[in-house]
């Protein structure tokens, strides 16, 4: 596909995200005010629509939603770097009108800081451990079982809501664009650095690391 309509992919896919994730924290914040539900009511549909994304833009742009997954592929030299530089602003453009479009289907005001405190040494490993995570299921699903790459990452971002502290947000465009929002999945502005970066750090210690452990040997057998 020709680069502007990967570009549109990314943006789109990306806003579908966001718009699922704020869309159904406001949702699960409205029908009930035990946390754990509401918290499950926010997990489900965000591991489903990721399975659906990927499976049906993934031909179009690779369906990375995610400049830290782009980094790993331009890394990898599998995307060139003035594109990988476009995909990560597609997406944070993308993420930032997906939370307006969940904003407009609640009637809520279009942009709206986040006052949800997000902070500390915790919060911030847990965000390297999610993007760790995350970006080793990528890598080791190419490698093996390319086809299941969708459910995989689905499956593994469901679990990651519930065994990380942070909720695996697991995608700088991801927490930009989650801090335009006051709701149940909201992040404060001044929380969103320490994210990023802690997500980089773990999208760049999976690459290192998985690289080592999906390199085919060099021995032989004897």
């Amino acid at each position: 596909m020709d680069l502007p309509r990967r570009l549109f992919a990314e943006a789109l896919g990306t806003a579908l995200l966001v718009a699922t994730v704020v869309g159904s924290g406001i949702m699960a914040q409205s029908l009930t005010t035990d946390t754990a539900v509401a918290l499950l009511g926010n997990t489900l549909p965000t591991g489903a629509i990721l399975v659906v994304l990927i499976i049906i833009l993934g031909p179009i742009s690779g369906a990375h939603f995610n400049p830290a997954v782009s980094l790993i592929f331009a890394l990898r030299r599998e995307l060139a770097v003035r594109e990988a530089v476009l995909y990560a602003a597609a997406q944070i453009v993308g993420g930032i009108l997906g939370t307006i479009a969940a904003h407009a289907m609640f009637a809520l005001p279009l942009i709206e800081a986040s006052r949800h405190l997000r902070s500390g040494g915790a919060q911030w490993l847990a965000e390297a451990v999610a993007t760790f995570g995350l970006v080793a299921v990528i890598l080791s699903g190419m490698k093996f079982q390319r086809s299941a790459v969708p459910w995989l990452v689905g499956l593994y971002i469901t679990a990651a809501y519930w065994f990380t502290a942070s909720t695996s947000f697991a995608n700088p465009a991801v927490t930009v664009a989650r801090a335009l929002t006051d709701t149940f999945s909201g992040i404060r502005p001044a929380d969103v650095p320490a994210f990023v970066l802690a997500q980089l750090a773990g999208a760049l210690i999976a690459w290192g690391l998985m690289a080592w452990l999906l390199r085919p040997s060099t021995e032989t057998a004897t």
